[in-house]
């Protein structure tokens, strides 16, 4: 029979916690239960084995032998006088056959460091570490594999378990055999007097008397001790001796992905499993500051199907980051790879750790957040910025002296946006993301250390538009706006065609930011200016539309959000937007006014009014010279000359052979002739030209 333990002291979080499950599920396998499996279910480690639960703790009482847990490489680990050696002087006189490796290991570690009088440094721990891996026997390599990748050169040491194996002054090792003797008996054998009592604590996460005052170093920050840490103003740190004990059993399993990333590796920085450098950004608690005196950080997987060991083991030895075709570097890579699923199948998530220095030097395993491992389309177009290697000169940049305050906080934004997306890709977050992207545009753009270092954005797919659409007027007028004919020049400093590098000294970026109707009014008059000077034939207003009447009426009349629309507009300009169905709604009971139906052909392009049926063949109202006077009166801020522009275009129109009614032009009425000019720039499809103009039909139009 199966029975299913759910272990309530097994939990996510802290790390202590899901190294203690591991260790449970290790230990139960490799020594009683080899069918066990286990999995992760509603916070809780599940465990299922042939064992009920009066015989597991049995198992543990009685017969659990410990893994000869030793580091004589270090000091404080027992092996040198001035160490605490109580616990290793007990183990190493013992007769329980539950210690009989353990006895062993001592006395061949022992032998190795026999007449030092102090541990090793440099180049002869180097050479104690070859010493030792090579005389121990097989079954006691698992420790030594997680805490030392033993290098061509030099050794490496994986953040799980601090310096090979300590933490600082505190040394896991001696502590691991110092809480083994007061759970069991080296003499005999036996379990002590609260060993019962401790292992049911650990077990199901209850409260337990008589905790032993020791340190647990930085797998538990809750449990470190410190200021506040209990009544009074400080208080000392206690732990459950099988807690420790658990825990450091459980980090043996990362053992054989230590070895395996070593044989092939081709001279890069050591890598393991889950294992990524520090981003300092995706949660409050963490800062682009802790990035450097922190270890790293490791991404936990949790899954929630049954596993044996087997499968664990190889879990960990294979186990990955990927992103696209490369492993994994930071947090920000370890979050993108679990939202474009370049995890090993199986997994349902992972719980993010940060070993971070806090409390002084101490390194504690903070928790950073938990992530879904699911596909998130979202986390996916992140790959679009890896182009040119541009998100990555982007984050090293920012993260040198040279770079900005106002850079760094904004890439800090992305940074944090870009972790975020893996929680909600919402239309909402990815256009805050494009709106995130014009800003740092922009901020590269004004600082020339910044665009010596870091290029002009790569221009987006369409995906990332289709993603963003959140079908609001704010949206599709940005849309309208960024679907103009090369205008990603007159918003950054780019050379005319939008290609290349930065141009600093270009007479077209003439966009603001904040006031859409400044910003849109500059580009406008500049636009023709430069058509003029080309010779172009026709009004540079070709473009996709995306916007509708309606919304562009709701622009006119100051129904819109002009905040976002500009910081949209700034980040919709690196997209290369797709070809939208059709425009947004009609005008509603949104009137569209006389004066806008009168200027609106000579914003068109002739081609386009004439498809609509409302110019003649071969006629263009919008011919640069009277345009760009027009222009040059309405948004001059003067009513009267609003009004002359009014007069000029109903000429110009009735010039190029449109029909008018008969009479003088409409007024201009309480229009605003700066936001009338930046609403005639928004494109518009045949359907609503149509509707626009339809006073101005000639006779036997198309339809």
């Amino acid at each position: 029979m199966i029975h299913a333990h759910h272990l309530y002291g097994c939990t996510p979080t802290p790390l202590a916690n899901v190294l203690k499950a591991l260790g449970v599920l290790r230990l139960v396998a490799e020594q009683e239960d080899r069918a066990a499996t286990a999995c992760w279910q509603s916070e809780r480690f599940v465990l299922r084995t042939i064992l009920d639960r009066e015989e597991l703790e049995n198992f543990f009482l009685e017969q659990y032998r410990p893994s000869p847990i030793v580091a004589p490489w270090n000091g404080g680990s027992g092996f040198y006088p001035g160490d605490n050696q109580r616990a290793l002087q007990r183990l190493a006189k013992g007769r329980s056959d539950r210690f009989s490796l353990y006895r062993q290991v001592i006395g061949l570690c022992r032998t190795l460091v026999a007449g030092r009088s102090r541990s090793p440094k440099n180049d002869e721990k180097e050479e104690l570490l070859r010493q030792v891996r090579a005389l121990l026997p097989d079954p006691a390599l698992a420790w030594l594999d997680a805490a030392v990748l033993l290098g061509a050169d030099k050794s490496g040491y994986p953040p799980l378990l601090g310096t090979g194996g300590n933490d600082g002054r505190l040394d896991f090792t001696n502590n691991f055999m110092q809480q083994v003797v007061e759970v069991i008996s080296p003499e005999d054998g036996r379990p002590g007097d609260q060993a019962r009592t401790w292992l049911r604590a650990a077990l199901d996460g209850s409260p337990a008397c008589g905790l032993v005052r020791k340190a647990v170093g930085q797998f538990a920050p809750g449990r470190a001790g410190g200021p506040n840490s209990t009544t009074g103003f400080e208080g000392g740190s206690r732990i459950n001796p099988w807690d420790f004990i658990l825990m450091l059993e459980g980090s043996l399993l990362f053992a054989g992905a230590v070895t395996r990333r070593l044989e092939s590796s081709t001279g890069a920085a050591p890598s393991f499993p889950f294992t990524v450098r520090t981003t300092g950004s995706g949660i409050g608690s963490v800062a682009p500051g802790d990035e450097k005196p922190s270890r790293a950080e490791i991404w936990m997987p949790l899954w929630h199907h049954d596993a044996t060991l087997a499968e664990l083991r190889m879990l960990f030895t294979e186990g990955r980051l990927t992103v696209g075709r490369r492993p994994a570097a930071d947090g920000l890579d370890a979050v993108r790879a679990v939202g474009c699923l370049g995890v090993d199948r199986g997994i349902a998530g992972f719980q993010r750790f940060g070993f971070l220095m806090r409390a002084g030097k101490a390194y504690l395993a903070t928790p950073l957040g938990r992530y879904r491992a699911s596909r998130s389309p979202g986390v996916e177009l992140i790959a679009q910025l890896d182009r040119q290697h541009w998100l990555e000169r982007l984050r090293q940049f920012v993260r040198t002296d040279k770079a900005p305050a106002g850079l760094r906080q904004l890439v800090r934004r992305l940074e944090d946006t870009i972790f975020g997306l893996a929680r909600d890709d919402s239309a909402a977050a990815i256009q805050d993301l494009l709106i995130l992207l014009g800003r740092i545009q922009a901020a590269v753009a004004a600082g020339a250390a910044a665009r010596e270092q870091v290029s002009p954005m790569p221009m987006i797919g369409p995906e990332w538009v289709e993603a963003a659409d959140d079908a609001t007027p704010e949206f599709r007028l940005a849309c309208g706006l960024a679907g103009l004919e090369k205008i990603r020049p007159y918003v950054l400093p780019l050379p005319p065609d939008g290609r290349g590098g930065w141009k600093p000294d270009s007479v077209l970026a003439v966009w603001s930011g904040g006031d859409p109707v400044t910003g849109l009014t500059r580009i406008l008059e500049r636009r023709l200016l430069e058509a003029r000077r080309d010779g172009e034939p026709r009004s540079p207003f070709a473009g996709r539309p995306a916007a509708g009447c309606g919304d562009v009426m709701r622009f006119l009349y100051r129904r819109t959000d002009d905040h976002r629309l500009a910081a949209l507009f700034a980040g919709l300009v690196n997209a290369r937007l797709p070809v939208f169905p059709s425009s947004g709604p009609g005008a509603g009971d949104l009137a569209v006014p006389a004066a806008f139906r009168v200027f609106k052909p000579l914003f068109t392009q002739g081609p386009l009014l004439q498809r609509a049926g409302v110019a003649p063949e071969a006629a263009d109202p919008g011919r640069m010279g009277p345009l760009a006077e027009i222009v040059r009166l309405l948004v001059s801020g003067s009513r009267y000359q609003a009004e002359r522009a009014l007069n000029l275009a109903w000429r110009q129109l009735r010039n190029a052979g449109l029909r008018l009614p008969p009479g003088p032009p409409p007024g201009l009425a309480a229009l605003d002739g700066s936001r009338l000019a930046a609403a005639l720039m928004i494109p518009l499809d045949r359907a609503d030209i149509r509707q626009i103009c339809g006073p101005f039909k000639v006779s036997g139009d198309r339809r």
